[in-house]
């Protein structure tokens, strides 16, 4: 199982961000799939959830209306669209699958995290 995280940066407040996360490894389209995201001294905290097929989300209170998880099963890609961003938003952001399908070796996988500075 692999799941590589792409497109972190430095942004002023304000500014926008897509996270992209490639996965592999494991049957992608039947795995709920989330970001989590640590900032220094603090413990890692989930952002946002996305159910297998895409139909539900869910997010963390601090990031509603500004940040949107989506996925594109066929690319086996999930995203992270960032708008409106604040320095608080500061941290490195992971991509994480619990693998339960009953192909995939089960386990809890995480990416090896891509670093999101929000400063002017």
């Amino acid at each position: 199982v692999q799941l590589v995280e792409s497109g972190g940066g430095l942004v002023q407040p304000g500014g926008s961000l897509r996270l992209s996360c490639v996965a592999s490894g494991f049957t992608f389209s039947r795995c709920d799939m989330s970001w989590y995201r640590q900032a220094p001294g603090k413990e890692r905290e989930l952002v946002a959830r996305i159910s297998s097929g895409g139909g539900t989300t869910n997010y963390a209170d601090s990031v509603k209306g500004r940040l949107t998880i989506s996925r594109d099963n066929a690319k086996n890609t999930v995203y992270l669209q960032m708008d409106s961003l604040k320095p608080e938003d500061t941290a490195v952001y992971y991509c994480y699958t619990r693998t339960n399908y009953y192909k995939d070796r089960p386990g809890d996988y995480w990416g090896q995290g891509t670093q999101v500075t929000v400063s002017s």
